[in-house]
């Protein structure tokens, strides 16, 4: 990650992007791939991102923290 970009979120805001990154995650799991490596690795990493993303935006929540 080049830096950081602070953003505040109201508590309906952060849900509408959960739902959001929840919706992007379907739609890789369910993209039609070719089964080779190098597809299942950019997959694999971009499932990766989302899920840290989302853990992200749910652990500021439960801390109390505005993202």
């Amino acid at each position: 990650m080049d830096g950081l970009l602070q953003v505040e979120l109201s508590a309906q805001e952060r849900d509408v992007l959960l739902r959001g990154l929840r919706y992007v995650r379907s739609a890789i799991m369910l993209e039609m791939r070719d089964p080779v490596p190098a597809d299942e690795m950019r997959r694999s990493v971009n499932l990766d991102e989302i899920q840290l993303l989302a853990q992200r935006l749910q652990a500021s929540d439960a801390m109390g923290v505005r993202v």
